[in-house]
């Protein structure tokens, strides 16, 4: 069916089930940042293929409420479907929200499936709508009933990630946990979200596309630990190890009938803004809700010694991959036919060359010329176009390693080039560089080092769609909360204090519609400075290991220290990735990390 054919049967399912507005979220059953094909139900109905985005579908409109990242791509995919884009962010847009509440009239009826909203926000949109006397109709997953050769649930193997890998046992984890919940007073502990569950229990998966995750929901107590997944996804190896350390496995969709079943008078610790709103509505009234942040966030977060110094080595192995493929697409362009897909995938095969390379962390971004406005496009077989000897590459790609997970872009010179192109190209390094070198007090959040980054384009009153930075997982999503850079908090998040052993991007960019796009991303590890009588202070170790191309850069636009910096970076790089390329290959890096 088209997108319009599939929102005429769903119109008419709503009819039927007496549904005025029904919601669509990006969301699994985990509220995951990216799903599996069973979940794409966003995608299904509207057509938008975007990690993010939530729709909203009445009786005479659909809407798409998707952010800067998308509002190109969700422009050009939305052409011709009936559905209309509301750009997030921008002037006399509304939320969701406020179109819900300024659309639905007395008595109406919002309908979404339960398993798909976080209780977080099925609780806010009740507060919202109730004095419109708004019933709400959760029980029924109306996409599902119209999808028709709908995927089925992932069911993909799981591994045990070994303590050499991981740095820390399963059970000293649980242990950790465990005295947590007792100072905090919880008889227990539900988890819901992928990568908090696999950081715990040291297992992995592939339930989501690029995010190796197992599909499951997780409860502990001070006595037991029963994991609610797809038994047929464990060999037996897995299950004993698990047995072993007092994790029972349970069938995947009992967790509702499960928390039923909780005595009464206990307390409940879990994150109402990543439990889904049918699981938490499923608990007896009885059972004292602890809302707060998972216990796990923080742990995950910081990298203990062990996983970063294996972040060190995954990331010379990723360093060497990319810096062969900069190599290769400089020398091949114009000379042989290379496309945006045909070059992600001699990236991919170079990764593959090295050892412990499991998948790519993401789908990779490789994009010319217009294309690259696009911040977060990924080539297709409709959108794939030649790279030419002039002009900009973006190439933001990763891997996922034993030793970890890598995200790096480069911004690749394919031959002649703007000096509009080499300015902003310069100008974002310069805030690439002096965000990389900062040093601070401990107890500087990702607010206060954010405007470092924005600061060069800010000067002339640009600016850039997406936040300067994002945490990344050991092995696991390449998005991972809570440490990022931002210059401002989004509803319901909050500031994070950058801790020792936190790692997280750095990838300032710019974007000029139909021209070009650039971006410069490492990634970068806290660590602890000197310490004064002012406190302990703070810094950032670059983890990646690749060239910037010197081609793109104009050297007067840099201060004597962003020079310094950068041939000191370069220097780095040069050390360590020389090693392990040809003569050939070694004599260009030799160039390409020359000192300016």
């Amino acid at each position: 069916m088209t997108v319009q054919e599939r929102l005429a049967a769903l119109r008419s399912l709503m009819k039927e089930k007496h549904v005025d507005a029904y919601l669509v979220p990006t969301d699994d059953f985990h509220g995951s940042e990216y799903v599996g094909d069973y979940f794409k139900c966003r995608k299904y109905i509207t057509g938008f293929t975007g990690s993010a985005g939530t729709a909203v579908i009445t009786s005479d409109m659909a809407g798409l409420w998707t952010d800067g990242r998308y509002f190109i791509q969700a422009a050009q995919q939305l052409e011709g479907t009936t559905v209309t884009l509301f750009k997030m962010g921008e002037p006399k847009v509304p939320t969701v929200h406020e179109f819900l509440k300024d659309k639905l009239t007395e008595g109406m009826c919002l309908g979404f499936d339960g398993r798909c909203v976080s209780a977080a926000e099925a609780e806010e949109l009740k507060s919202l709508l109730a004095d419109k006397n708004i019933s709400f109709s959760v029980e029924d997953d109306l996409i599902g009933e119209i999808w028709k050769n709908r995927p089925e649930l992932s069911c993909e193997p799981v591994m045990e990630l070994e303590e050499k890998w991981a740095g820390k046992s399963r059970a000293d984890k649980c242990a950790q946990i465990r005295d947590k919940m007792a100072e905090k007073g919880a008889d227990a502990f539900i988890l819901t979200s992928l990568d908090d569950i696999a950081w715990l229990l040291n297992i992995r998966g592939n339930d989501i596309h690029c995010c190796p995750v197992v599909l499951s929901y997780l409860v502990m107590t001070q006595d037991e630990i029963l994991l609610f997944a797809n038994e047929k996804a464990f060999d037996t190896a897995v299950r004993n190890s698990l047995e072993k350390d007092g994790v029972v496995l349970k069938p995947y969709n009992d967790i509702y009938q499960y928390v039923k079943t909780i005595p009464e008078s206990r307390t409940v610790l879990l994150s109402r803004k990543n439990a889904n709103s049918r699981l938490v509505s499923s608990l007896p009234d009885s059972v004292k809700i602890l809302d707060e942040e998972n216990l796990t966030l923080l742990p995950k977060a910081i990298k203990n010694p062990v996983e970063v110094e294996n972040e060190r080595i995954a990331h010379i192995k990723d360093g060497v991959a990319v810096t062969k493929f900069i190599y290769w697409l400089k020398k091949n362009v114009g000379k042989t036919t290379i496309t945006e897909l045909s070059a992600a995938d001699h990236l991919f095969a170079l990764r593959k060359e090295q050892e412990n390379f499991l998948d790519n962390s993401f789908d990779p971004i490789v994009s010319y010329a217009g294309h690259a406005a696009i911040c977060h496009y990924s080539p297709s077989s409709e959108t794939d176009i030649p790279l030419e000897p002039h002009g900009l590459a973006l190439c933001d790609t990763g891997g996922h390693y034993l030793e970890g997970s890598t995200d790096i872009t480069r911004t690749v010179v394919l031959g002649p080039v703007t000096e509009k192109e080499k300015k902003y190209f310069t100008l974002v390094l310069k805030g690439h560089l002096n965000l990389a070198a900062a040093k601070f007090r401990y107890g500087c959040t990702d607010l206060n080092l954010d405007y470092i980054a924005r600061e060069p384009l800010w000067q002339l009153g640009e600016d850039y769609n997406h936040g300067t930075g994002h945490g990344v997982g050991y092995l696991l999503n390449v998005h991972e909360g809570p440490n990022r850079f931002r210059w401002k908090t989004a509803p319901g998040q909050s500031a994070c204090v950058l801790e020792e052993g936190m790692i997280t991007s750095n990838e300032p960019g710019y974007y000029v519609e139909n021209e070009f796009g650039i971006r410069h991303e490492n990634l970068i590890v806290c660590k602890k400075a000197e310490k004064t009588a002012y406190g302990q202070f703070m810094c950032f170790e670059n983890l990646t290991m690749v060239p910037f191309d010197l081609d793109g850069i104009v050297p007067e636009l840099l201060s004597d220290h962003e020079k310094e910096l950068l041939n000191q970076y370069h220097a780095e790089v040069y050390k360590k990735i020389s090693p392990y390329l040809n003569e050939e290959e070694k004599q260009w890096l030799k160039e390409a990390t020359r000192e300016i």
